[in-house]
């Protein structure tokens, strides 16, 4: 099977026709333009943003969803430089982490609710358990992917750094982070370097991944054995070792040590005073 990856947003991000149409009217088009071309960006140059330009993220973070309107997340920006190596040392020494010139640190935080809890004298029993904890993990991912997607409005470039739960004590103890605080994921903002060019990445078929009234998953092999071969066209494409999707996104659960570290991570979140009932 040869499939070609198109210019147009939908072609880019599937590699192949998905049997819809964009939206037509001018305004929601671009909207949605924008969505489908978000991508990873790892070379960012050193440069500082411009003022305010974190505060206008967070707003747009601010602007998200929030469960009950509880706001149970928190998030550290970091620009020093030796903050930045520190951290960089615990989660895989990736490039970006040191080059970008902001870091941010999300959290999900239920300690801000003990704390107005402890103040009014109201109990905050309901926080040692896992619903809470969870909540506060979405409520801190919906956040961050509202301030990407200002972010890259502004024509900046980021990268989700999931390695941050690598070491999550040393993460903890570095940015001082209290009990009922946990380091989610980091983020790394900045300027893409110019001479470096960058794609959207496919992602899998709809067919895979929308289910109408009920799960069905009988024609997924099907789609994915096509989706190995775009991501193969993709990686040829980018001058990546070639491994199909399939293989290489398995592989990525083997086994604990594909976690890197990440295996203890209960125990982690525990020591972080968050039972998880």
């Amino acid at each position: 099977m040869s499939i070609t990856i198109q210019q147009n947003p939908l072609q880019s991000r599937y590699g192949q026709s998905q049997g819809f149409e964009p939206p037509s009217e001018s305004s929601v088009a671009t909207i949605f333009e924008h969505l489908l071309a978000h991508r990873t960006v790892r070379s960012l140059q050193s440069k500082p943003l411009q003022a305010g330009v974190l505060e206008q993220m967070i707003a747009a973070a601010q602007s998200a969803a929030s469960s009950s309107n509880l706001q149970t997340w928190s998030v550290v920006a970091i620009e020093d430089p030796a903050r930045k190596s520190r951290l960089a040392s615990y989660a895989g020494n990736q490039a970006h982490i040191h080059d970008c010139p902001l870091l941010l640190v999300w959290l999900a935080d239920l300690s801000r609710l003990e704390r107005i809890g402890l103040h009014i004298g109201q109990a905050t029993d309901a926080n040692q358990y896992l619903e809470m904890f969870l909540m506060a993990c979405i409520d801190a991912s919906l956040a961050a992917q509202n301030a990407v997607l200002f972010a890259e409005a502004l024509g900046l470039g980021t990268v989700y750094i999931g390695a941050m739960r690598n070491k999550p004590e040393s993460v903890i103890l570095e940015l001082g982070l209290p009990a009922k605080v946990f380091p989610i994921f980091g983020l790394c903002v900045g300027y893409p370097k110019p001479d470096v060019a960058t794609a959207v990445k496919p992602r899998l078929a709809q067919s895979v991944v929308l289910h109408r009234e009920h799960y069905e998953h009988h024609h997924e092999l099907d789609s994915v054995r096509d989706y190995d071969q775009i991501m193969r066209q993709f990686q040829r494409g980018q001058a990546m070792t070639e491994v199909d999707w399939s293989l290489h996104s398995t592989q990525r659960v083997a086994d604990a040590r594909s976690l890197n570290g990440r295996d203890r991570l209960a125990e982690a979140i525990r020591a972080q005073g968050f039972p998880i009932r």
